[in-house]
């Protein structure tokens, strides 16, 4: 079958590798319909070490199954699934509490030998507790929006839920990426009463304001800084989603967020040591929060609007490609003149 590696920064392949096969009675296999790449997958592809691999790629994809291990019981042959980021058995401590992605006996993809979702099938581990069955076909035109609950829309869901947003919030989300556009979503569809977007790329932006954005401030540093403390009497908002990973972004967060308020942070970090001092967060009474998503735990949650139409996160896919052309999505994707690649067969 044909899947996605890196050999290292930039280095993009698309390669005949063995078939998925079940090797644990607890295994599904899955025949992948749709994936995409995904801006975490941006982060190797700038930096990533020739000694660090190949890897497979890809964590985001809707398959139809097309095998299962002798103890799966809450899918069959022929089901249309959706995974998310992290696999994760259901049943353990966190799992029950809705942190599939601290279960006990699960983890990343990318952490799974052999396996991506940028490739034509996938081995799933845990398949009970993982994979999330879905009531529509593989060509239905909800799939765009139905892939964003493997991870993007489920990531910036928990940015907002984690930050405490409800009704008559005032928001900040830092970054315009699919991510940062998804938890503009989903601060609008919490209550939040002013959401300002910091990003740079118009495009982005409007859809940002298609969403729910009430500002957009495409200024970053203290200039940035600035204009969101004038759009908020000076005082920041109560809550920040950053949805970048990089130290400028964790910066401007401090910076916009009023005395008492929360931080957020969602986007992948890309450095070891954030200040946490009096100038900081401490002196301001400020909440640091969030982490990974367990995007699981949000897929019956997130699912009946996208079903029934009022909200579209797949708008945030701007190009499609099959496997062939995962390469070039990475590069357009990595140059800005792609938001988000969808990937089919």
């Amino acid at each position: 079958m044909k899947a996605t590696l890196m050999y290292a920064a930039g280095d993009v392949r698309i390669e005949d590798v063995p078939d998925s096969v079940i090797t644990e009675p607890t295994d599904a296999v899955v025949r992948i319909t749709a994936s995409c790449i995904c801006g975490s997958d941006l982060h190797p592809y700038g930096s990533m070490r020739s000694d660090q691999v190949p890897a497979h790629m890809g964590h985001e994809f809707i398959g139809i199954v097309e095998d299962i291990g002798s103890a799966v019981t809450s899918v069959s042959k022929g089901d249309l699934v959706v995974a998310p980021f992290a696999f994760s058995d259901g049943t353990c401590q966190f799992c029950r509490a809705g942190l599939q992605t601290s279960c006990e006996h699960g983890g990343f993809w990318d952490g799974l030998p052999g396996e991506g979702g940028q490739a034509e099938a996938i081995r799933v581990p845990l398949a009970d507790g993982t994979l999330f069955p879905l009531p529509v076909a593989a060509d239905s035109e909800l799939i765009p929006s139905l892939l964003t609950i493997s991870d993007v829309f489920g990531t910036g869901y928990h940015a907002a839920v984690r930050g405490g947003v409800h009704e008559g919030s005032t928001v900040t989300v830092i970054g315009d990426g699919a991510v940062g556009l998804l938890a503009v979503l989903s601060a609008k569809r919490l209550g939040a009463e002013q959401i300002i977007l910091m990003g740079r790329h118009q495009a982005r932006t409007d859809l940002g304001r298609e969403f729910g954005a009430t500002d957009v401030v495409s200024a970053r540093g203290e200039e940035g800084i600035e204009a969101v403390r004038d759009l908020t009497g000076g005082f920041g908002t109560h809550v920040v989603l950053e949805a970048v990973g990089h130290m400028p972004a964790y910066e401007q967060a401090f910076g916009v967020v009023r005395a008492g308020g929360t931080i957020s942070r969602v986007g992948v970090p890309q450095y070891e040591d954030a200040p946490v001092g009096f100038a900081s967060i401490f002196g301001g009474n400020i909440t640091l929060t969030g982490g990974p998503a367990p995007s699981r735990a949000y897929m019956e949650e997130l699912l009946p609007p996208i079903l029934d139409g009022s909200i579209e996160p797949g708008k945030v896919f701007d190009a499609t490609t099959d496997l062939d052309g995962v390469p070039d999505g990475y590069r357009d994707m990595a140059d800005r003149t792609s938001l988000k690649v969808m990937v089919t067969p």
